[in-house]
């Protein structure tokens, strides 16, 4: 059996994306130059030799094992797990006609999400999202498809996907997929991506909630910084899919050639799907705005009731520090010194003060 492990990819950062990008200048145009996170994995190649009648699975050693499968009558999917080896794509490529440049592509994990026709073949590229651990942020890992007739061939970054139940259906001879061609199992692949997109905004729900409750009863720098995390999520969750809207959409219109008329209605169904998911992510965009700007609103709220507080104080005691200081001046002629009930006045006299603008201050509704 070749079920993957669960194993999710993480995302490099756009600084080490540049540093490794930085080893392709000098380059010639289709040469594969890995960049993405280094991993000591050993490359895993996968096929699955289906039809309606039923599915032989077989675990392959090398990409010298996939010759059976050029001119196979029955459809094939070879999953490739590890893109690290550049070779493992070079020789696969050789194998079965992949151009240059998607070798390239396929090697190089910070694509945009894309699909791409290159002589009679589509080269697709998808970025699947999934977490480890609930509560945790998601990762990110690159999927990239190369699609022609009766043959699919998908590389991953690493052990573990989103498409165990795709493989179970084509064991059970169960479901389309194992009676259908080529380009519904590539549909079938996007869909299972695609799908797990919902999963993933559930994760974002169940971290968006606690946040608006917290924002409403004590606006805290943890706080602050969860909303940021989240808002970050949701800005690369973002840049995930509207790409992937259109490329949705291309497969309908320019890919008539390898999609067949029965695949559309399914295609149609994801690209509803994935604006189902895009509006959904927009709506937590918004919400997440809106805790950070009531954060800042209750940020402002306490720091103007601190000041107005101080201020009180303050203006309180201004005249108290008047009369303190007109009776600390060293003036020889004085009466008031001399007067028994001299100090009792006075002090009375500043009680009476702060009664009064104490009064006044509740009248304005200040306090």
């Amino acid at each position: 059996m070749c079920a993957g492990t669960a194993g999710p990819a993480a995302r490099p950062s756009l600084l080490q994306y540049l540093r490794r990008r930085s080893q392709k200048a000098a380059q010639p145009p289709g040469t594969p130059v890995h960049i993405g996170e280094s991993r000591n994995e050993r490359t895993r190649i996968t096929a699955f030799e289906y039809d309606a009648e039923g599915c032989r699975e077989h675990e392959l050693s090398g990409p010298e094992d996939c010759a059976p499968f050029l001119d196979a009558p029955r459809n094939v999917w070879i999953n490739v797990d590890g893109v690290q080896d550049v070779t493992v794509a070079q020789r696969l490529g050789e194998l079965f006609g992949i151009h240059p440049l998607i070798q390239e592509d396929i090697v190089s994990t910070g694509q945009r999400t894309k699909v791409e026709g290159y002589d009679g073949s589509l080269f697709i590229v998808l970025k699947m999202l999934f977490q480890e651990n609930k509560g945790e942020s998601f990762r990110s890992e690159q999927v990239s498809v190369f699609v022609r007739p009766r043959l699919v061939i998908s590389f991953q970054e690493q052990e573990g996907d989103v498409f165990d139940f795709i493989r179970e259906r084509l064991r059970r001879g169960t479901g389309r997929v194992g009676k259908r061609g080529s380009d519904y199992l590539a549909y079938c692949l996007i869909d299972a991506i695609v799908d797990h997109y919902f999963l993933i905004l559930e994760a974002l729900e169940d971290r968006i909630e606690p946040l608006e409750q917290a924002v409403l009863e004590g606006p805290e720098p943890p706080v602050m910084l969860a909303i940021q995390g989240v808002k970050r999520e949701l800005i690369f969750l973002r840049r995930t899919l509207w790409p992937l809207r259109e490329l949705v959409a291309r497969l309908e219109r320019e890919a008539p050639s390898l999609i067949q008329k029965d695949t559309l209605p399914f295609l149609r169904d994801v690209h509803d799907h994935t604006i189902q998911v895009i509006e959904i992510m927009e709506s937590f965009q918004e919400v997440v705005s809106s805790l950070m700007d009531i954060y800042m609103s209750s940020i402002s709220n306490r720091m103007n009731g601190v000041m107005k507080v101080l201020t009180i104080i303050a203006t309180i005691f201004i005249p108290l520090t008047f009369v303190a200081g007109v009776y600390g001046m060293n003036f020889r002629v004085m009466p008031e010194l001399e007067w028994r009930w001299g100090y009792p006045a006075v002090m009375g006299g500043m009680a009476a003060v702060v009664a009064a603008m104490l009064v006044l201050f509740k009248r304005k509704k200040w306090l």
